[in-house]
């Protein structure tokens, strides 16, 4: 006679908001394989969901999440699997939110990135150690690289290595191109076709992943609605964590972007555009155009919010992308959280305990807007 077993506990609970999901890739080429025997691959094509709200969209326009570096849009029941759909201690994240505000919502994987298929010709991947998200992102306030980071109370649990809420973020992170160059153009020509698919959208963008947000409106500025950038790639010029000959070489981005008048030719080691240096508040230096500017002529119509956190290493330069942009034409708003109350926030501010409240100010903006 059969006996009945104990009925076991599902190891995560989920407070993802209900949704009708979807899936799709957009963008990629055939290129020859590399065995030399005529037959083809598929390179540089981006993994999409789409998630609709179960009781029907009430937005006018579609969200399209763009992540930072090392991240992927998954979407799973598993609070180890996360980005923005929920954190890693299994709470609501923005997505959820927004999918409960009526918003279609728009997640991805970059081009050669998770579920976006990697080919060896697209050059070499960087994999970033536990490390430097512990010292970066997650517990910050314990290695003071930065003055600011004595302020990060955010993070759930200890940020270290062995600490369940950390080990969740960390083991959803996967390789990244390191020619940063060469996934741009990737991602230019990807998001490309994802909003000829899906029509005009607002894009949201965080770290290494607002590059992309600058190149997809200069492609296509009539399918971008607004950018909200969350503490966006930079300074201007510069880079904090990865660098190379072709970093920033067009102000916000290493490949090129359209100015009005046009940048010169990156030819023989030249700059495509004539910099100034300038002394920045805290005693550092920051590098704008000089004057008269480049005007970044495709973005002058597109609202953007820059966000930054008060204890984030963005807290040092941010100023100085927003100066950068507002010289170069863009109508930019400069969103630093702790003027609105909200404090002790770090890089991974959609993953942080007060993720919601932050959330709620950015959609707020987003309703002003449009």
């Amino acid at each position: 006679m059969p006996t009945s077993s104990p009925v076991r506990k599902p190891e995560f609970s989920s407070v993802e908001s209900s949704y009708h999901r979807s899936y799709f890739y957009v963008g990629g080429q055939y290129m020859e394989d590399e065995n030399g025997d005529g037959h083809h691959v598929l390179r540089g094509q981006m993994y999409v969901e789409q998630l609709l709200p179960l009781s029907g969209f009430r937005k006018p326009w579609p969200l399209v999440f763009i992540q930072g570096a090392g991240q992927t849009g998954t979407v799973s029941l598993n609070p180890a699997l996360h980005n923005f759909l929920n954190t890693p201690d299994g709470r609501k994240g923005w997505a959820s939110w927004l999918l409960d505000q009526g918003y279609i919502v728009y997640l991805l994987d970059q081009t050669c990135r998770g579920r976006s298929s990697y080919h060896p010709s697209s050059g070499s991947t960087i994999t970033y150690p536990a490390e430097l998200a512990e010292k970066r992102w997650t517990a910050c306030r314990e290695f003071l690289l930065w003055p600011e980071a004595a302020l990060h109370t955010q993070w759930p649990g200890s940020g270290r290595m062995g600490d369940p809420i950390f080990d969740s973020y960390y083991a959803s992170t996967v390789p990244s191109l390191k020619d940063y160059g060469a996934e741009q153009a990737l991602m230019q020509a990807a998001g490309n076709c994802l909003l000829q698919r899906v029509g005009p959208a607002i894009l949201i963008t965080h770290s290494q992943g607002g590059t992309h947000g600058w190149l997809w409106a200069d492609a296509c500025p009539e399918m971008v609605k607004a950018i909200v950038a969350i503490e966006p790639a930079g300074p201007p010029f510069q880079s904090t964590i990865v660098n190379g000959p072709t970093v920033k070489m067009y102000g916000i981005t290493d490949i090129p972007l359209n100015y009005d008048p046009p940048a010169d030719q990156a030819l023989d080691g030249g700059r495509p555009l004539q910099t100034q240096e300038h002394l920045a508040a805290n005693g550092g230096t920051y590098i704008l155009q000089q004057e008269p500017a480049r005007q970044l002529i495709n973005l002058l119509k597109i609202p953007v919010l820059l966000v930054t956190g008060e204890a984030s290493y963005h807290a040092a330069y941010d100023e100085s992308t927003v100066r950068y942009l507002r010289q170069a034409g863009v109508n930019v708003e400069h969103l630093k959280l702790a003027d609105k109350g909200v404090h002790g926030n770090g890089h991974l501010q959609f993953l942080e305990l007060n993720n919601l409240v932050i959330i709620q100010l950015l959609e707020r903006w987003i309703t002003a807007i449009v």
